[in-house]
């Protein structure tokens, strides 16, 4: 769905708990905007499914890891995950009721519907930084996906999980030897410099090809143990 002038089709439109969230079709493409920032749209996945493939390898073959996903999105790492067998309980923490609602009644059942029904699958509606914070949970492997980047977040608050305190945070809840993996709109030497600096070793950055511009990039790091 198009209109006439070639323009996107908003299809819902909210006022969320951290702003403005709207959810658009432009032709075949849904597009999710974050108060006025894109975020993503289904036109590809290949880095949100790297985060996934990449934390998976990162790990040191241990049987049924779990794995935390923050930022629904699209839903692409969260159905990658879900197609994988190798993994263990694979739990979402989305911060935007609409984003859970566009998945679960609406139009990106089509990207997910399938991962929502595993009994694998646990949808936690919270703030990433909030729960990395407070929660007992543990897991093995983090693949975080809520920003455009440590170097471009949707909200200030934002930042606060690629600093040293966020990123201890996520290492509290990672088991040892457990995977921490960040998805980025563009590599960051900055940040992996900070991931080195908490403490976390074998930081590595995979990076993806875009057909304009800078690629994509996976910054991973793993927890000692």
């Amino acid at each position: 769905m198009t209109a006439l002038d070639g323009s996107p089709v908003v299809l819902d439109r909210r006022d969320g708990p951290y702003g403005e969230v709207v959810l658009r079709r432009h032709g075949a493409l849904l597009q999710i905007i974050a108060n006025g920032c894109f975020l993503m749209d289904t036109s590809d996945g290949r880095s949100e499914r790297l985060l996934v493939d990449a934390a998976y390898g990162a790990l040191d073959g241990r049987p049924r890891p779990d794995v935390l996903i923050g930022g629904l999105g699209v839903g692409f790492s969260l159905a990658h995950a879900a197609a994988d067998a190798r993994w263990g309980r694979i739990t979402v923490v989305e911060r935007e009721p609409a984003v859970v609602d566009w998945h679960r009644d609406g139009p990106l059942a089509q990207v997910s519907a399938a991962a929502l029904a595993d009994p694998r699958t646990e949808i936690v509606e919270a703030d990433l930084i909030r729960y990395v914070t407070e929660t007992s949970d543990t897991f093995d492997a983090l693949c975080l996906d809520i920003d455009n980047g440590p170097d471009w977040t949707v909200t200030d608050d934002n930042q606060g999980l690629y600093s040293p305190a966020g990123l201890a945070a996520c290492a509290r809840i990672l088991r040892p030897g457990g995977v921490l993996a960040v998805w980025s709109a563009n590599p960051s030497p900055e940040f992996e410099g900070t991931l080195r600096n908490v403490g976390f070793r074998s930081v590595r950055t995979e990076e993806v090809p875009v057909a304009r511009g800078v690629p994509d990039a996976v910054h991973l790091g793993v927890r000692p143990g």
